[in-house]
């Protein structure tokens, strides 16, 4: 009997450890391309402190400095009407003719009566001088000599009251020509050539404003400016220094504080830049008036007043504006980006940092005033500060970052 052969056994268990030993050197060898993850990049900004003039916008409308609502003096007919509606008009320019014919006759009455009183004072006065003489021989008594001076002084005052009836006739006379009182703008007439007019009547027959310069009042709440005298009183905000840009000076007391009454610079000195309606900047600067000594107790606001000169006649009286008025100068402030803050439900402001560690952590800071497209830190921030401006979306608290350094441009 042959006895049964062996080598496909062996082959068989030879095979089994080759692929053993196979998949054992493949579980040990890590997969081509594997790395260890490295940690997100994100753009920050290294917060330093820095000296900025802080601004106050606020909101107003245009006014005219002098507005003359033109009304008749006399009563009559409009016979001409002497402007064009929205022109431009001098002080003393003649706008509407009121037919002058009753008042030309009353000016000859008056004129007559002035000659006849005139005459009287002449007969008068010849008729005292022959009594005097006849006195001095005795000829008349002392009565009659009286009797003539006082029918002289009598005749000296009708030709006096004669006189003042003439006045006023030639300046009713003149009134029958109405002129504007300013130089400015006319508004549309309310009257036509034809159109019967009464003196000192209700109805204006037009408006004329003046346009340049304009003013522009501005309203600030008690509370900004309270807060304002705070930050003066506490060093925070130093009082405006002379500028070269906008010629302000710094208003201060005999002991070089700041002034108490508000405004940190004079009001006569102090200037205001516009930002109009369209979002544009007016290319005139304005100077700060005046301001009101009181708050309106319905508003709860200042009122401040600033004039610009208007030579294009750009302006418009009832516009609405944003005023810019500099306030002080805050020294060592920090500035933050505003891409780099985010508020929650209740209005917190927070910004993500990068610590020495590296790692994302928030940071809740107060802010409530903006400066250009930055915000200014009040408190919850340290000088040196990385906060996080770009990448801030890919990164939650506590994750380990590379952070770069991204300047930013600012805006004033």
């Amino acid at each position: 009997m042959r006895r049964p052969s062996i080598a496909p056994f062996v082959l068989a268990l030879a095979s089994a450890a080759v692929l053993a030993a196979c998949s054992a050197g493949q579980s040990a060898t890590p997969p081509a391309g594997a790395a260890t993850a490295r940690p997100l990049a994100v753009g920050v900004q290294l917060i330093q402190p820095e000296q900025v003039a802080i601004a106050t916008e606020l909101p107003g409308r245009t006014t005219a400095p002098q507005v003359a609502e033109i009304r008749p003096q006399a009563s009559g007919i409009v016979l001409k009407k002497l402007f064009a509606d929205g022109a431009l008009v001098r002080a003393g320019q003649v706008l509407f003719q009121i037919d002058p014919a009753s008042y030309q006759a009353a000016v000859a009455s008056a004129q007559a009566a002035v000659d006849k009183a005139q005459a009287v004072v002449q007969t008068s006065q010849l008729t005292a001088q022959r009594r005097a003489e006849l006195l001095k021989i005795e000829a008349i008594s002392q009565q009659d000599v009286q009797d003539a001076q006082a029918t002289l002084a009598q005749a000296q005052a009708d030709l006096a009251a004669a006189r003042a009836a003439l006045a006023t006739a030639r300046i009713n006379l003149q009134r029958t020509e109405i002129t504007s009182p300013i130089t400015g703008r006319v508004d549309l007439s309310t009257v036509t050539v034809g159109a019967l007019v009464t003196a000192d009547q209700a109805t204006a027959l037009t408006t004329v404003r003046q346009m340049d310069p304009l003013q522009v009042d501005i309203t600030q709440s008690s509370a900004d400016l309270l807060r304002l005298k705070r930050e003066l009183a506490s060093g925070r905000l130093q009082p405006l220094a002379a500028d070269a840009r906008t010629g302000s000076t710094a208003k201060t007391t005999q002991t070089g504080k700041p002034d108490p009454a508000g405004q940190p610079a004079s009001a006569t000195e102090a200037r205001v830049s516009l930002v109009l309606e369209d979002g544009s900047t007016y290319a005139h600067a304005g100077r700060l008036s005046v301001s009101s000594p009181a708050v309106n107790t319905s508003t709860g606001a200042v009122t401040l007043r600033a004039v610009f000169a208007n030579p294009d006649g750009l302006l418009m009286p009832g516009m609405y504006v944003r005023a810019q008025l500099p306030t002080g100068v805050a020294a060592g402030a920090l500035l933050v980006p505003q891409q780099a803050v985010s508020r929650d439900a209740s209005g917190q402001a927070s910004v993500l940092l990068v610590d020495a560690d590296n790692k994302v952590r928030r940071q809740a800071i107060a802010a409530t005033r903006a400066v250009g497209n930055r915000w200014l830190v009040d408190s919850g921030l340290q000088a040196g500060a990385r906060v996080i401006v770009e990448g801030a979306q890919k990164v939650k608290v506590g994750d380990v970052v590379q952070a770069t350094a991204t300047p930013l441009a600012t805006a004033s």
